[in-house]
């Protein structure tokens, strides 16, 4: 299928790269389908969470490794099995970046830890997962 990204521009997904969020994504219930996709000389430790259903909403999304966080959070029955997951390890995280427009302008990236996207990637299924206040552990990291 043909998707004509405002970030990428007009792109070819085939069907078996589409994620399914069954519920959507709060705010934005309507869109079911995305695809992960780069640049191609981009790097690859940022990712464009494209809607299939609506072209023009497009998400960046990196791993909460990348940005030296490492956290937990349980996930309840219902999510488990929405995500069809039956092992924790087709399990992967991220987290949804945006510019910092309240900040100045050198003040880089804000990142929403309490809304992560979980995704099976052997299901091609995720959610958003909202956090309730204290309801995870994050630990920091330094970088050295």
């Amino acid at each position: 299928m043909k998707i004509e990204s405002p970030v990428l521009g007009a792109m070819e997904v085939s069907d078996d790269k589409v994620i399914e969020f069954p519920a959507g994504l709060p705010g934005f219930e309507a869109s079911h389908r995305f695809v992960l996709v780069h640049e191609e000389d981009g790097d690859a430790n940022v990712f464009l969470l494209q809607s299939v259903d609506n072209p023009g909403l497009a998400f960046s999304l990196t791993g909460p490794e990348q940005l030296g966080i490492t956290y937990e959070f349980p996930l309840s029955d219902a999510e488990v099995a929405s995500l069809k997951l039956s092992k924790p390890e087709d399990a992967v995280v991220a987290v949804i970046i945006r510019k910092d427009n309240e900040a100045p302008s050198n003040a880089g990236l804000r990142a929403n830890f309490m809304a992560p996207l979980v995704i099976n990637v052997g299901a091609r299924r995720g959610l958003q997962k909202v956090i309730e206040k204290g309801g995870c552990d994050i630990i920091l990291r330094v970088r050295g």
